[in-house]
């Protein structure tokens, strides 16, 4: 059954928890599985919620949902190293649906102005029951197909192109936004731009590093900017961290941010407060 990845955008499946380091060390190889599915039972696997925001009214307009591992040993697991120990066990596909579904009913609860992004797991698109099970999965959460967004990286895309962009057509026709995530972190494929039913680009905190006090960055920026708007695409920039960043962004044309310098992931209900509070003030 195909699921839906809210795995970090540095994850990829091919990275092995043993080859990993780092906190998920600290499971035996051989006991990864079975932690993994009392974490299911027990709750331990849950979302958080990175807040996007309007550039014109500064207003939280949505949030992209990411997953974590409150490990009851070895603390806090980020979806990095949550989905390389799910890949390895073979439960890359459970674990990612369990999350997906958390995200979608937290969603669904949101006010309605909200939108909810989800991220895709590398082999979903090449799945030819992709479009149909997705589809069930928006029709049992309740959410709106007009509230979500797909998410998918240039990378993912090198295998299937044809099938992709089946896949996110089909979707696409249910209302279902399509964004062209970490654009600019890796080859910068424009034939993605021409093929693929994209909404929105998002822009990679690359692309705005040392924006704008470097010339040759912001000629950059500026440039893919244009880019996206020239054809007619929604563009968020990622990775937001000063003032100065969020003012660039602003003053070049992007229509939405997200970053720390507003706001980290946060829980379902937090992301809720954040904004009736904002509404209040």
């Amino acid at each position: 059954m195909t699921s839906l990845s809210i795995a970090d955008r540095s994850f990829t499946p091919d990275k092995r928890a043993e080859d990993l380091g780092g906190s998920i060390a600290g499971i035996r190889a051989d006991a990864i599985e079975s932690e993994l599915l009392r974490a299911l039972d027990e709750g331990e696997i849950e979302v958080l919620f990175q807040p996007q925001f309007s550039c014109r009214t500064g207003a939280v307009i949505g949030a992209e949902a990411l997953a974590r591992w409150r490990h009851p040993a070895l603390g806090v697991l980020g979806a990095n190293e949550l989905f390389a120990a799910a890949e390895h066990a073979k439960l890359l596909r459970v674990v990612s649906r369990h999350a997906a579904s958390r995200a979608l009913e937290d969603a669904a609860s949101w006010p309605a102005q909200l939108k909810l992004s989800l991220n895709i797991l590398p082999d979903e698109l090449v799945d030819p029951h992709f479009a149909d099970d997705f589809s069930s999965l928006i029709e049992q959460s309740a959410l709106a197909p007009n509230r979500l967004t797909l998410e998918v990286t240039e990378t993912l895309l090198l295998g299937n192109l044809e099938q992709a962009a089946s896949a996110l057509t089909a979707l696409g026709d249910l209302g279902v936004r399509i964004a062209l995530d970490d654009f600019g972190a890796g080859f910068c494929n424009f034939r993605y731009l021409r093929e693929l039913p994209l909404d929105m680009i998002k822009l990679d905190k690359i692309m705005v590093d040392h924006v704008p006090d470097d010339a040759k960055a912001l000629a950059v920026f500026r440039a893919m900017v244009q880019l996206g708007r020239a054809l007619e695409l929604d563009i968020c920039a990622e990775g937001i961290e000063s003032e100065t960043q969020l003012a660039a962004v602003q003053s070049e044309g992007c229509h939405f941010w997200q970053g720390f310098r507003r706001s980290p992931p946060i829980p379902s209900d937090a992301l809720v407060e954040l904004v009736r509070t904002a509404d209040a003030g």
